[in-house]
């Protein structure tokens, strides 16, 4: 029989229950529970091994997010029918729950430790990723697993000016602002989202209200480790200390360490100095020294390299590379450097640089976004790609890593903010290029991407910028805020932000923030400086482009989108989609239909204007309903002896009666019109019993003086 399991319940408002349970199901893992709200239900499992594996030297985590296509009642659409790989949506949540429990893991914790969080079962409502990290701090509270304190992650929304803690999706779809936000009892870790250019004090007001409902969770948390019966954390073996080496080190090193780090140099100047110098400082062991030693006595030069640079910033407020701390690297923006996109920029920032493409796409390029309760189509795809040279390394190249997927997200909820509405019918892809990389290669991309976008003609109303700020801090209250951070200041900071948006308001946010007691009043301080950094950068960008351009370039596919009545979808496609073949067929285009509430939404696609023209006007000619009295260029489809039947509309063809053709009597038809021939006529008539058309030429004919009307001798009805 399964023992019952110990759970605790919360309220995270409005009567919304959540239940944490554990002790009945994966109970050999070293910690599980589930996470129920509504019907969705979380299972999060953790494992540790008891020993370091030898020589290890980082801490190995592996988080990994999955959903259950079973939870939504769904088979997957692949070819094998089973899950496979991670998705985009699930590297992204298991990103946020790494990067929310990695720094509260002992630094000298070298033990591999495996997270598994899985949906078990959807609700509709109910947003996963909001319960996926208090799913995963909960197993590993339950655990023996020695991590330094409780942690949870909320989402903070603003819907019609209303902040909501984890909002149902139906309000999701209406808010303004969407953040994530996951702290500890005391400090923010983490913090990730996009808003439609909210102001700085919104975002720090948003995650004043995402604590607040963050410590209920660890309360609750503590509680259902209290009742599980935890007595404490595991013992693990702790790295060799050698205090006499760690003297050596200093001595040798420190005060060059310092030198270094004031010396403005670059960065690869600066790489090889400190190689250089720790080189030095292992020849000076002496050649009988073991490699376990010299092994070590690396470890603490680069320990000494850290705290001392951060010693010279908090100090001296010198920056490795001779900036003010907040001051932007020189910046360099060029547009349109590829002759065949349909839009391109260069955006160039210090040693940090973004090749960006824009293409345009018809809808059939859509890209399928599925999760366990959802399956999306996106019209705004944006790929980021970070290969080996951009740093000057060797590596192998694989697909996009997790660091990639993340980057590239954060760029595409920033751009998204300004993207054009479901009217613009356009499929848009962004791809970044990172040729060079020294520091927040993300920021780079909205920029570039921003500029790329205007170039294409994308009717982008406003320029998004993005920075990277850092932040230093030390036990005697001691702070340096940095803007436009170095890759080795993002190594060595507490805390790394990038914040993008216009000139008007922040668009994304992502955070990470890795020391104590980070107060408010900094964050608003660091806010501000990326405000005025921002704006530095958004500047720089108008000058290069100061709007989008007017029109798309001359080799991008032309677009046009016309709405018609319902009744007439059916007209356009034809007899198993005959018409609509033989427009794209005759005027080179791509053609699509869809059906949205009363009316057909028709998007046209040419690559040259004078297709899209042709289509434009057939199209509209077969919805077009005829006016008595409208004159129309017609096509002689056929002669009778009694007259010529004429297509005046595509598809809608009439009667010119031959006493309709001149004003002058005809006898027949011979000599008069043949097929094919182009003709003007005016609608004179409907039979309203038959729905036929009765046409005239000679209404368009100056009609002689005393001339009588004739019938030619038509019979009655022709």
């Amino acid at each position: 029989m399964l023992s019952q399991p110990t759970g605790v319940t919360f309220d995270i408002g409005g009567g919304r229950m959540v239940t944490v349970e554990t002790g009945k199901l994966a109970r050999q893992a070293h910690g599980a529970v589930t996470v129920r709200q509504g019907n969705c239900i979380i299972l999060a499992t953790v494992v540790a091994n008891k020993e370091p594996r030898e020589g290890q030297e980082f801490f190995p985590l592996v988080v990994d997010y999955n959903e259950k296509f079973a939870s939504a009642g769904r088979i997957p659409g692949s070819f094998f029918k089973r899950e496979g790989k991670l998705n985009d949506y699930e590297v992204l949540v298991s990103r946020l729950i790494d990067r929310s429990l990695r720094p509260l893991f002992p630094e000298d914790y070298f033990c591999d430790v495996q997270v598994l969080v899985t949906l078990v079962s959807s609700d509709k409502e109910v947003m996963p990723d909001a319960l996926a990290c208090l799913a995963a701090s909960a197993a590993l509270a339950v655990s023996d697993i020695p991590i330094k304190e409780i942690i949870s992650q909320v989402r903070v929304a603003r819907v019609e000016g209303e902040f909501i803690v984890n909002p149902l999706r139906a309000q999701l779809e209406k808010a303004d602002m969407d953040f994530l936000i996951a702290a500890t009892e005391k400090n923010l870790m983490m913090v990730e989202g996009e808003a439609e250019e909210c102001a700085e004090e919104d975002l720090v007001k948003a995650l004043e209200i995402a604590h607040e409902a963050i410590r209920i969770q660890i309360k609750a948390q503590a509680e259902l480790r209290d009742k599980a019966g935890v007595a404490g954390k595991r013992d693990y073996t702790k790295p060799v200390v050698n205090e006499e080496l760690q003297a050596k080190v200093k001595a040798f090193a420190g005060d060059q360490i310092s030198a270094i780090a004031r010396s403005a140099s670059g960065k690869n100047e600066r790489s090889d100095a400190f190689d250089t110098l720790k080189k030095a400082l292992i020849e000076s062991l002496g050649e009988e020294v073991e490699d376990d030693v010299k092994k070590l006595a690396k470890k603490y030069f680069e320990d000494l390299k850290w705290e001392n640079v951060r010693n010279v910033i908090l100090d001296e407020r010198i920056r490795l590379d001779g900036r003010k701390l907040d001051e932007v690297r020189q910046l360099a923006m060029e547009v349109d450097v590829l002759p065949s996109p349909h839009g391109s920029a260069l955006f160039t920032r210090g040693e940090t640089q973004s090749l960006t493409t824009v293409t345009l796409g018809t809808p059939l390029d859509e890209l399928l976004v599925e999760s366990a309760a959802t399956s999306d189509y996106t019209k705004f795809i944006l790929h980021y790609n970070f290969p080996p040279f951009s740093t000057g390394e060797v590596k192998m190249m694989r697909g996009p890593g997790r660091r990639e997927v993340g980057h590239g997200n954060l760029a595409m909820r920033s751009l998204k903010q300004m993207m054009p509405g479901t009217e613009y019918p356009y499929t848009v892809r962004i791809v970044s290029d990172i040729l060079e990389s020294n520091g927040s290669s993300s920021m780079a991309t909205v920029c570039a991407g921003s500029l790329a976008l205007m170039d294409a003609g994308v009717p982008f109303p406003k320029h998004v910028g993005g920075i990277a700020m850092g932040l230093i801090t030390r036990a005697d209250n001691k702070y340096a805020i940095l803007s436009d951070i170095l890759g080795d200041e993002d190594h060595l900071g507490d805390m790394d932000f990038k914040v993008t948006g216009t000139r008007e308001g922040i668009c994304g946010v992502q955070m990470d923030i890795k020391v104590d007691g980070l107060s408010m009043d900094i964050m608003r301080e660091a806010l501000d400086q990326a405000r005025r950094g921002r704006l530095h950068i958004l500047s720089a960008m108008y000058e290069a482009l100061p709007a989008h351009r007017e029109e798309v370039k001359p080799h991008a596919p032309r677009m046009e989108k016309l709405f018609i009545d319902k009744e007439f979808i059916g007209a356009v496609i034809g007899p198993q989609g005959k018409i609509i073949q033989e427009i794209q067929r005759e005027t080179g285009t791509t053609i699509n239909i869809e059906e949205v509430g009363n009316y057909g939404e028709v998007s046209v696609f040419s690559p040259a204007k004078e297709g899209l023209d042709k289509a434009v006007a057939w199209i509209k000619g077969i919805v077009a309903v005829p006016e008595v009295g409208s004159v129309y260029e017609a096509t002689v489809k056929g002669i009778k002896e009694f007259g010529a039947f004429v297509e005046f509309l595509p598809g809608k063809q009439g009667l010119l009666h031959i006493s309709e053709i001149s004003w002058k009597r005809l006898e027949s038809m011979e000599g008069v019109l043949k097929e094919g021939d182009k003709v003007k006529v005016k609608l004179i008539g409907i039979d309203h019993k038959t729905g036929k058309f009765k046409l005239s030429r000679k209404a368009l004919m100056p009609k002689p003086e005393g001339k009588r009307p004739e019938n030619n001798g038509a019979p009655a009805g022709e």
